[in-house]
């Protein structure tokens, strides 16, 4: 089979050289399309449903509205599991799926059942919805809004503003940007057009609260009277009842007495107010801002989402009322630049070392020259066949190229060295260089082979993992493994074919180095065949040192990366009001921000609006901006700050910090 294979090649070289070429130039488009990422998204498929219940406790939560949803989910087929939290004022229930299932389908299924329930569910103001189409690391950039002094806020006051404009203008805009699956807003006040009713003029006028309501609702619509026709032309007869100001409510008309009409302003003072909140944002201990959070649409590039997204918030920029202000603070492209840097950093230095090594050991540049191209060529071919898997350009993936790049080249050197050997004892015979190539490829094609496939076979193992650690190692594995069968393909079709351009038939003089290390190996060979006994004592006493240390090796599930900031939970006692905690944080930023080390500090208090994690009004994450650490003169490294923000967090009562 093997011979066939070299013959096959051996005539149709140019198709050869095409194929390279094509591989090539494909492997480098398909790398510019991967989806770019850290880690591979461990994230299970899971479909979120949250439901707002205002006002009510979390055991009414629990039995009315969790309890029921749970029940009707229970069926669907393959659920793997279900999770909820019932929270004050809020239901979140987590159906899990098998890892089969696409998420679309799962979504679909979860959003007919609910429909099938609601009928079961009380009376409330939202109907429950599922959440975004997204993942853990679906949260990829963050921002806030800040107001200006003097700014005119139309009466409002300067958090509800900022969040009116954060919610009809911001969210509306970069909802555009293809890839982004949902923005969640906290901070600030969510505007509201309040009717604060005077019991004593309701009895005055003899006016019911039912009444009032009634007559907000039905003079607050539009309504559509079909058309005219007058002449030639059509003109469209429209009822305009929307309510567009506070004096449009005042005016209102409740009833007539005595022909004196009663409007909702003589029962009720009518104004601006704010709805409920369960979420804070502070910064640099100064006060309150605005926060918007991105979630990133399931299996989207989050590279190039942040990217356009960077582009969009200069559009926004321009389209804000005047004195408003849009600030990204997080956004995970430095977490993945910083990932795939570190390992296409690894790569390189490989390559370069394997070039080096290849042209020293080999003691010829065209048979180096020939290997050296064979690496690209293996990594295309892992790239193109991660695109056809779904496997994303990551930290694991792309690090399984760097794990395979020094065995890569081995099926490539065992060929071109035994081609170039043969090619210097041509000249003693009367056989055609491409025969002479030709046999001394099948020589070693079956070794060359069958070395390879054993080690593929080393990482089958890794195969057979399943859920988080199957998600996280298999994408290494894939990838090697399609890097090595990447090799196979170089070594018995690239590098005949690239040795019969590149390489003379000839006498060869051996290389100074490699006449020097047998010079030096066979007196070594000589003293350890004499001394086998004492030879292999070492080599055992060897393995056991390095079995005995294992266990005190430090155990990471992944390793870590530096993307230049801390993020901080904080935990105040469960009663812990919503003021409370917002104060506490903010006197806990006062004293992060006098750090000369830190640039800024969010703290988001609570939880944004359905669509997140349902975190309690006890709870915060504290987000800290680092200066580059070039530029840090008090502390040696990241772990020393911790340690002294630690002890100097822990002055606050109460306060659990976890870093």
């Amino acid at each position: 089979m093997f011979d066939l294979i070299l013959r096959a090649c051996e005539r149709g070289r140019l198709l050869v050289l095409m194929a390279l070429v094509g591989v090539m130039a494909y492997g480098l488009y398909a790398y510019r399309q991967m989806p770019v990422d850290a880690f591979p998204d461990v994230s299970p498929i899971m479909t979120p449903i949250f439901a707002e219940a205002h006002g009510m406790a979390p055991e009414e939560v629990e039995r009315l509205i969790t309890y029921p949803i749970e029940a009707a989910m229970n069926g669907l087929p393959k659920v793997t599991q279900i999770k909820s939290t019932s929270a004050f004022g809020m239901a979140v229930i987590y159906v899990y799926f098998e890892e089969d299932v696409d998420i679309y389908f799962a979504r679909q299924l979860v959003a007919e059942r609910l429909a099938s329930v609601s009928g079961d569910l009380p009376d409330m103001d939202e109907a429950p919805t599922l959440g975004p189409i997204s993942t853990g690391l679906g949260q990829v950039f963050l921002y806030y809004l800040t107001l200006d002094p003097g700014a005119d806020t139309d009466g409002k006051a300067p958090d509800t503003y900022l969040r009116e404009v954060n919610d009809w203008i911001v969210k509306f805009q970069l909802q555009t940007i293809p890839g982004v699956t949902d923005i969640l807003s906290i901070g600030g006040h969510v505007l509201q057009y309040q009717i604060r009713v005077d019991p004593n003029a309701l009895s005055e006028h003899r006016v019911e609260l039912d009444t009032i309501v009634e007559a907000v609702q039905a003079n607050n619509r539009n309504v559509g009277g079909q058309f005219l026709v007058l002449g030639a032309e059509e003109y469209l007869v429209r009822g305009l009842g929307l309510l567009n100001g506070l004096d449009a409510i005042r005016n209102i008309k409740l009833r007539t007495v005595d022909g004196v009409p009663i409007a909702i302003g003589d029962v009720a003072e009518v104004t601006y107010g704010n709805e409920i909140r369960r979420g804070v944002v502070t910064r640099n201990g100064e006060g309150e801002v605005v926060s918007g959070i991105v979630m990133k649409l399931y299996g989207e590039n989050t590279s190039e989402v942040i990217e356009k997204l960077y582009a969009k918030v200069k559009e926004v920029q321009n389209s804000l009322p005047t004195g408003v202000s849009l600030h990204p603070y997080y956004e995970q492209a430095q977490l993945v630049t910083q990932a795939t840097d570190t390992v296409k950093h690894a790569l390189f230095i490989g390559a370069l070392l394997v070039m080096v090594t290849l042209t020293i050991f080999l003691g010829n540049l065209r048979s180096a020259f020939i290997v050296i191209l064979t690496l690209p060529f293996c990594a295309f071919i892992a790239v193109i066949c991660m695109g056809w898997q779904g496997i994303s350009a990551n930290l694991m993936s792309l690090g399984g190229i760097a794990i395979a790049i020094g065995m890569l080249g081995d099926g490539a050197i065992v060929m071109i060295e035994n081609i170039y050997r043969h090619l210097g004892e041509s000249p003693n015979t009367d056989e055609p260089k491409d025969g002479v190539i030709r046999k001394a490829a099948s020589e070693v094609a079956r070794p060359v082979v069958f070395s390879i496939a054993i080690i593929v076979m080393v990482f089958l193992p890794l195969f057979t993992l399943e859920g988080v650690e199957g998600k996280m190692f298999s994408p290494m594995a894939f990838t090697i493994a399609f890097a090595l069968a990447g090799s196979i393909i170089a070594a018995l079709v690239i590098t005949p074919v690239l040795a019969h351009y590149l390489l003379r038939a000839g006498a060869h003089k051996e290389f100074f180095l490699l006449k020097w290390l047998k010079g030096a190996y066979h007196p070594l060979l000589r003293v350890a065949l004499r001394f086998k006994k004492t030879v292999l004592l070492l080599a055992v006493a060897m393995v056991a040192m390095t079995l005995a240390g294992a266990p005190h090796l430090g155990v990471e599930f992944v390793p870590t990366l530096e993307e230049g900031s801390i993020l901080i939970g904080v935990a105040l006692p469960p009663s812990t009001s919503l003021e409370k905690g917002a104060q506490v944080v903010l006197d806990m930023e006062k004293e992060i921000i006098q750090y000369p080390e830190v640039r800024e500090v969010i703290s988001r208090i609570g939880r944004p609006e359905a669509g997140s994690h349902p975190h309690p009004v006890n709870y915060a994450e504290v987000h800290i901006e680092l200066e580059p650490m070039e530029e840090w003169t008090r502390f040696a490294d990241k772990a020393a700050f911790i340690a002294d923000l630690s002890q100097q967090l822990s002055a606050f009562a109460g306060v659990q910090l976890n870093f």
